[in-house]
């Protein structure tokens, strides 16, 4: 898909369409499809503990068993293995590139429960929320869901003010201050996933970071496919 479609299609509109931005877009495209595969991964990671009814995490409380991605993904085959070395160099790449404090890469499966969910494959940052119901209830409070099932893509430049005039949002972490989040789409064009990052400051998704964010977007899809 090409820069230009992309915006299109996820509603993305940058504060100034030009051809350095495009040009930033692509420089990042051409170094993300250069990575190696990462020499080690995470199949498992603390999560918080969610509270009644698990829709909310409870900030600083650590469930007691880790959350494990062999389940979902299937076990842990030389396939899976690699989706997560390629993934988790993208992750890494995004982290020495961006100035955010923290990022993830979700993709759309169904749980072991039959649940069909957004599931965190790989991140840096705080602990954080392993799934995402893809429910119309549970969009209500999560962008992460509002975006895995609408295709369209939140910049949230200031988020007190995102809440303030009744923006949806799940608070996993009550310093994050900015937050974008792009849907993944697949060759089919159908939403298989999302990326989102997190910022302690307003108004950190413009430039070369919106560039960078449409870069990783438009290459996670070839690697989860």
């Amino acid at each position: 898909m090409s820069i230009q479609a992309y915006l299109a299609r996820c509603d993305v509109q940058p504060d100034t369409i030009s051809a350095e931005f495009y040009q930033q877009v692509a420089d990042y495209q051409q170094q993300l499809t250069a990575l190696a595969p990462a020499s080690a991964v995470q199949w498992q990671f603390r999560v918080p503990e969610l509270g009644e009814g698990g829709s909310c995490s409870l900030f600083g409380q650590l469930a007691d068993e880790p959350y494990d991605l062999s389940p979902i993904l299937g076990g842990q085959t030389d396939a899976n293995l690699q989706l997560l070395a390629k993934v988790t160099a993208v992750v890494q790449f995004y982290q020495a590139q961006s100035a955010s404090h923290w990022f993830g890469v979700y993709q759309r499966r169904k749980n072991p429960a039959g649940e069909t969910v957004l599931v965190k494959l790989a991140y840096f940052g705080a602990e954080s929320r392993a799934e995402f119901p893809l429910t119309a209830e549970f969009a209500a409070i999560s962008n992460n869901s509002t975006v895995g099932l609408s295709g369209q893509g939140r910049i949230i430049n200031d988020v007190a003010a995102y809440l303030a005039k009744g923006g949806e949002y799940y608070t996993c972490d009550p310093k994050v201050q900015a937050e974008a989040c792009l849907p993944l789409i697949g060759a089919d064009g159908a939403v298989i996933g999302i990326i989102d990052s997190e910022a302690f400051a307003q108004n950190l998704f413009h430039g070369k970071e919106l560039a960078l964010l449409v870069a990783v977007a438009l290459t996670l899809p070839a690697l989860l496919a």
